[in-house]
């Protein structure tokens, strides 16, 4: 069967074409309810806007009726009184649609002309419209109508009435509310396919996000979310997560290291320490011989210590996360007192070790930290460097930033090696030799990166690492 053949992952996205519950996340999802609110929302504007609008386009039509009605009873009244059943008369005669009333009317109530059968007995004759019911007597048989009159009493005691009809401007104003109310039904169902719509959309990206997630969680530290070149939030969302994902997989790769390098590091000490001891237990035969092993064992155990402490000091600048103590710093004044500091160690090398600090510049940062972030590049400089060489110290000003650069004649880092000179416990091939414990840089990069400043280390012959303060944003 074709089916049985189909790969896993094909045969689940078919399963979750067919799965009947996909339908009922979609309709319960905050994303298909709020369309549904923003739809019920809509629907009630629209309701109101139309219900305005046939309210508005009838009152309209009145008005103009009455107008209308009102004009043609001050015309018929300014004629002679031979000439104004005559003028009734044509004006019914002209009516094709048979919506006109009129009728003129005695003193004593009879019907002189018009097609009024009766002057209604609560119209008022003061010139003032009103809507008023009638009984019209036709071939088909007696029909009621509701009608706009106007009544004026004439000089000679007589009534005259015009009137109109309104059933026919309130059908033009149906037709017009009709024609709007149609047209809600499809904005609403519009407004419900967009939620749905939207629903989906949001639903599958979820998914999607889910199942790497579940992968990341299964241990795949490559995997990573999702997201377009749209400038949307959910693709920014997920870009910053992917930047966290990238740190954290670094941190998780370094830490998978550390642990077997602190024991290494260790281990070459203590069991110096411990071989020490055991030959001074079984062959000193003196209390010189027996302090002279004593002594061996305690400098293996303080290089023990030293890396403990050293440890300890970058967890604690790494896991730091308070400014208290920030303020200025004057970057002149500390680099001349890291050059007091390591001079006598470069005289005793035979280094030349200058400092130029031409500049009064200051940053903002715990001084400090700054002051041993640059006293490890400095010793690592004098250490490094062979005898006869030169060491320098820079404060200078680059493009919106302060500059300390420590640069030296010694062997330089190479390309390949200016990333993983920064792991813990890193030590070159060619400095193997040289006293250590691999976690200078390392406690350098945290003390930066505490800062929010940069350390930019230059590869080639001769080493020159620099630490980058850009300015403040305002």
């Amino acid at each position: 069967m074709a089916g049985a053949d189909a790969p896993p992952r094909t045969l689940d996205r078919r399963l979750a074409r067919r799965d009947p519950t996909r339908h009922a996340h979609i309709i319960g999802s905050s994303t298909f309810h709020w369309a549904l609110t923003v739809a019920g929302l809509f629907a009630v504007f629209v309701i109101v806007l139309f219900g305005f609008i046939y309210w508005q386009t009838d009152h309209y039509l009145i008005a103009r009726s009455d107008k209308m009605i009102a004009k043609q009873l001050d015309v018929i009244a300014a004629l002679p009184s031979e000439l104004r059943l005559a003028a009734i008369d044509e004006n019914l005669r002209q009516d094709a649609r048979d919506v006109h009333y009129a009728g003129l009317f005695a003193v004593d109530g009879r019907r002189i002309t018009g097609n009024l059968e009766q002057l209604p007995p609560e119209l008022k004759l003061d010139d003032s419209v009103q809507s008023l019911s009638i009984v019209r007597t036709l071939p088909a048989g007696r029909e009621t109508h509701v009608i706009r009159a106007i009544a004026r009493r004439m000089p000679n005691g007589d009534a005259l009435v015009i009137g109109r009809e309104v059933d026919e401007t309130r059908e033009i104003s149906h037709v017009v509310g009709q024609a709007l109310a149609l047209g809600l039904l499809p904005a609403f169902c519009l407004s419900l396919l967009a939620g749905a719509w939207l629903s989906m959309r949001a639903q599958k990206r979820v998914e999607d996000v889910n199942q790497h997630v579940q992968r990341i969680i299964a241990g795949d530290l490559r995997e990573r979310l999702p997201h377009g070149h749209v400038d949307d939030p959910f693709s920014r969302l997920a870009a910053i997560v992917n930047d966290m994902l990238d740190e954290m997989e670094e941190m998780i790769r370094a830490l998978a290291g550390v642990g077997d390098d602190i024991a290494h590091d260790l281990r070459t000490p203590l069991t110096r320490a411990r071989l020490a001891l055991e030959r001074g237990r079984t062959n000193a035969t003196t209390m010189e011989q027996l302090q002279a092993v004593a002594d061996k064992a305690v400098v293996n155990i303080d290089q023990s210590l030293t890396i403990i402490t050293a440890l300890l000091r970058l967890a604690a600048i790494e896991n730091s996360r308070r400014s208290v103590a920030f303020g200025d710093v004057p970057l002149h004044e500390m680099l001349r007192e890291v050059c007091d500091i390591y001079e006598p160690i470069a005289e005793n090398k035979h280094i030349s070790l200058r400092v130029d600090v031409g500049h009064r510049l200051n940053v903002r940062g715990d001084r400090d930290l700054l002051l041993e972030a640059v006293a490890n590049l400095v010793d690592n400089a004098i250490k490094f460097t062979p005898e006869g060489g030169k060491v320098d110290i820079e404060l200078s000003r680059g493009a919106g930033a302060t500059i300390v650069r420590v640069s030296d004649t010694g062997p330089g880092i190479s390309e390949q090696e200016r990333e993983a000179v920064l792991r813990r416990f890193y030590r070159s091939d060619k400095i193997r030799s040289t006293p250590g414990v691999g976690l200078g840089l390392n406690l350098v990069a945290a003390i930066v990166k505490l800062h929010g400043f940069r350390l930019v280390i230059h590869s080639g012959q001769g080493g020159r690492l620099e630490i980058i303060c850009p300015d403040e944003q305002e």
